[in-house]
């Protein structure tokens, strides 16, 4: 720090915060002015406004690289307004929205259309993913190049699984080719048609047809192999097996780009939770069993499993009323996403924002996100109490499809900052 960063008013300080630097946790002070970090250190002068963060963790504000927004064609579900509030009251700065909307997002223009509107509400920054393939239908590839000149990095049919092996191959060697990542649905489409939760002693007691757990294991191993065929970077969404962890962690150790994310829902619930039929326990791929879970909470502290996702899906009462063979899969978790990993997993702080925010702007290809702090870099910061204890009982959300409404939590995100504006604070 040079004398000339302790003179003059700043827009914000956040004082007396643990601080994620480039050169590990400190602490230290964080000034803002611009947008952006005008110092990081002591004694850094006059504010306008000081937030205290005594006893937080301050770093880059989380990124998640799996949201579902539900624009266009499903507002009343969610919209990227309502979903863009709920992310950042969950300490979000950005977010990387699915395509699998009404229509589909596999197309330049309608990729466009979901960045701009997210600029236009401006609490978090929106990033599109775009369809593998046209209208999702897994047959003929979207035209991906357009989809790559518009900004989008990562391609996903998302909700459905691209299960011709065939169009997987093209798919993947044109995407490398540009530099994006493949990020797969993993669930087999076949094996889990029929099923409603986990194939296991519960679904038995409850007489629910259930899903094997090799309905996920089948297609990842596919896609490992492929992907060390064509070389491209692969990305499994929401694991939910102990197999699943082991396959990732045997393709890391032979050399293949491969990363994967981990739920939230999946980190804190297994099937044992359905034994209540309560639709806010009906996700894809379902609730495994307790070893299961188990092994994603330690695949998450080693770093076989990369980041934490939300795979946010809101739904709306009459998607999730009724039997639970009936109702939707899907949970929201934008808000409670870190106050759940913080609660489950235990992990220190730098290793929470690395999972929560360093490595999900990297596989996202978000290069104003998910830095350390220091001088000069855009203001993108969530400050998150480690310690806080408290009950979420509202949403920022339009849907109430949680898991979490009503259950004590151990962690609490207090402000959230995009490029320096105050975007939520307790």
């Amino acid at each position: 720090m040079t004398p000339l960063e302790s003179v003059g008013i700043h827009d914000l300080i956040l004082r007396g915060g643990a601080v994620l630097t480039p050169r590990g946790v400190e602490d230290v002070d964080v000034a803002i002015t611009g947008g952006r970090i005008s110092a990081v250190g002591r004694d850094l002068g006059e504010a306008h406004r000081v937030i205290t963060c005594n006893g937080s963790w301050v770093g880059p504000g989380f990124i998640d690289i799996h949201s579902h927004l539900r624009e266009p064609g499903e507002e009343w579900k969610e919209d990227i307004a309502s979903g863009s509030a709920a992310a950042a009251g969950g300490g979000y700065t950005a977010v990387i929205a699915m395509p699998n909307t009404d229509p589909p997002i596999d197309t330049a223009r309608a990729a466009l259309q979901v960045v701009e509107n997210g600029t236009q509400v401006g609490l978090v920054a929106v990033a599109s993913a775009g369809c593998l393939t046209v209208g999702r239908q897994g047959q003929q590839m979207a035209d991906l190049g357009a989809l790559w000149d518009a900004g989008v990095r990562m391609f996903t049919d998302d909700g459905d699984v691209v299960g011709n092996a065939h169009v997987m191959r093209s798919a993947m060697e044109y995407v490398a080719n540009l530099g994006g990542v493949v990020s797969q649905h993993a669930v087999d489409s076949d094996l889990s048609a029929a099923g409603h939760m986990h194939e296991g002693s519960v679904s038995v007691q409850l007489g629910m047809a259930g899903i094997p757990r090799e309905a996920d294991e089948i297609i990842i191993a596919r896609d490992i192999a492929l992907a060390r065929l064509t070389g491209v970077r692969y990305h499994v969404q929401h694991l939910s097996t102990a197999r699943s962890v082991e396959l990732v962690a045997n393709a890391k150790d032979d050399g293949i780009a491969v990363t994967a994310e981990v739920s939230p829902h999946h980190l804190m619930f297994d099937h044992n939770d359905v034994m209540s039929t309560d639709t806010r326990f009906k996700m894809m791929p379902p609730l495994r069993e307790p070893e299961d879970r188990d092994a994603l909470v330690a695949g998450l502290g080693e770093g076989i499993i990369d980041v934490v996702a939300t795979d946010h899906a809101p739904h709306g009462p009459e998607q999730k009323e009724g039997p639970f063979q009936n109702a939707a899969n899907g949970v929201t978790g934008l808000e409670w996403a870190a106050s759940v990993t913080n609660q489950v997993a235990q992990l220190d702080q730098a290793t929470f924002f690395d999972r929560m925010s360093v490595t999900p702007a990297l596989i996202g290809g978000l290069e104003e996100h998910g830095k350390p702090l220091k001088k000069g870099d855009r203001a993108n910061i969530a400050v998150f109490d480690p310690a806080a204890t408290w009950t979420p009982n509202s949403t920022l959300s339009k849907s109430f499809n949680s898991p979490y409404l009503g259950r004590e939590l151990t962690g609490r995100v207090k402000v959230t900052l995009l490029d320096g504006a105050v975007t939520y604070e307790e």
